[in-house]
């Protein structure tokens, strides 16, 4: 069974967030120990396994992400790059549009003529609530501002500044304890006389994303956080269109486009393994 591996929202080979995907012929899944026991075996932030539909009038695939530890509801990353390997294989070609069927609904994915792909998500719904007690334990920081996200589960923090953000260390254990299993800890763009660097694009705003009691102690590229960061910044800001910023140790850069109670979400991918499985699933 053939495994591959792809960097996403990555501007170079080893840069955003790499995701496995397994890409299954049969019109099924495993069972769901098996594609956890494989999950967890790669121990990357996300593994997607994808199957085709024939008898859904909405879908094209059907679509699951698991951690290392758990399977997820949604996942920006995991999505570009199954989108990404479609296009590899022939399945996806320029200006069309593939359908997934997922824990969250049908999520789809389109392929632009200067090859990158974007994906069309719900929009987050964002309401502001009281800064939690333990953000200073957990990021030896004060956040300025918390926002709820709904359905989407995740926990919005604003920081001060895009310094701070680089420079958090934060305790894995107060992270895990805050009210959320996911925390994303966002800030405005540094204002920079320099510009962007060379072959890099610029960014308006800054996230990174921990969720330690989900196995992933920090998330290098996290696209559906962005459903929740793309409205917050888009209403601050004035603009529909941005560019957004997870300064992760590997960084990764999405676009964010917000079409009211949908958002969409662009990136580039770049495939950097291609493996085959010596146990089956």
């Amino acid at each position: 069974m053939r495994l591959r591996t792809v960097d996403a929202f990555a501007t170079a080979p080893y840069t955003g967030n790499p995701a496995a995907v397994v890409l299954l012929d049969a019109d099924g899944f495993p069972e769901d120990s098996r594609l956890q026991a494989l999950a967890g075996e790669l121990n990357l932030s996300e593994t997607a396994y994808a199957h085709p539909l024939t008898d859904d009038p909405e879908a094209d695939w059907a679509l699951r992400w698991f951690t290392p530890t758990t399977e997820v509801d949604m996942c920006g990353h995991a999505t570009l790059a199954t989108a990404h390997l479609l296009a590899e294989d022939g399945l996806l070609a320029e200006g069309e549009r593939v359908r997934f069927r997922t824990r969250s609904g049908v999520l789809s994915a389109s392929r632009e003529p200067d090859a990158t792909l974007t994906l069309d998500f719900p929009t987050a719904e964002l309401t502001p609530v009281p800064v939690p007690d333990g953000v200073g334990q957990a990021f030896d920081t004060e956040a300025v501002a918390a926002w709820d996200t709904g359905t989407l589960g995740m926990l919005v923090l604003e920081l001060s500044d895009e310094k701070t953000l680089r420079e958090l260390a934060p305790a894995a254990e107060a992270v895990a304890a805050l009210p959320a299993p996911v925390v994303i800890v966002t800030a405005a763009a540094a204002p920079s006389a320099a510009g962007p660097a060379a072959g890099e694009p610029g960014h308006d705003f800054v996230s990174r994303v921990f969720a330690p009691s989900q196995g992933l102690p920090e998330d290098p590229v996290t696209g559906s956080a962005h459903t929740a960061l793309a409205p917050l910044w888009s209403g601050r800001l004035g603009r529909d269109t941005l560019t957004g910023l997870q300064a992760s140790r590997r960084t990764g850069y999405v676009r964010t486009t917000l079409r009211g109670d949908r958002t969409l979400l662009g990136g580039r991918a770049s495939t950097v393994l291609d493996a085959e499985l010596r146990t089956q699933l």
